[in-house]
């Protein structure tokens, strides 16, 4: 008995399922949405600080509770560059428009209870087109009011020797100009504490 119709059908079998794996991950458009930088600066009052790449917050300034800032920078990437010498070329069909975005905080200590040991994840609305060349840059509240009045970082604001690191994982949500879903994610530092005392 002859096994080389079993391995091929095996083999045909085998690759056919894997192709079907890469499509339903990677979805139906046929461009990525890339987070190029993920930025985020306190505010006080209606001044915005510095933007870098952690964020210090404070819970309670001297003139008040304010919201902190994020800024991200996104671009589009074709999923088929071309072949060398026979470059694909992006168009304005290509275009990606951001509609809202998740805002989700984790330790990593694993003590992760929403309203106990981080703030609680929130989305919102966002609205930016990507074009097909260059980037586009939107800023975004990274961390709410609303979050240094709840539980845990109301805590943080009479006692100013505590503090609480997370990682703040952003996903941003948009659709192509063909109606297909495409998302990124991107995280940043952050230090919860009283730093005024």
């Amino acid at each position: 008995m002859s096994t080389k119709p079993i391995t091929f059908a095996l083999l045909t079998a085998l690759s056919m399922a894997a192709a079907g794996c890469g499509v339903a991950e990677q979805g139906r458009s046929p461009v990525v949405l890339r987070v190029n930088a993920l930025d985020a600066a306190p505010q006080s009052g209606t001044t915005v600080g510095t933007f870098s790449g952690y964020l210090h917050s404070d819970v309670q300034t001297d003139t008040g509770i304010f919201n902190d800032v994020g800024r991200v920078t996104l671009a589009m990437v074709l999923r088929d560059p071309g072949s060398p010498g026979v470059a694909n070329t992006p168009s304005e069909l290509n275009s990606i428009t951001v509609t809202h975005y998740r805002v989700v905080y984790r330790r990593t200590d694993g003590r992760n209870v929403q309203g106990v040991d981080v703030p609680y994840a929130f989305d919102s609305g966002m609205t930016i087109t990507v074009p097909p060349t260059g980037t586009g840059q939107q800023t975004f509240d990274i961390v709410r009011v609303s979050a240094k009045v709840e539980a845990p970082l109301r805590a943080l604001a009479t006692n100013p020797l505590q503090a609480i690191d997370v990682i703040a994982d952003v996903t941003f949500y948009g659709k192509d100009m063909h109606n297909n879903d495409v998302l990124a994610t991107g995280s940043i530092g952050i230090t919860f504490a009283n730093y005024g005392g």
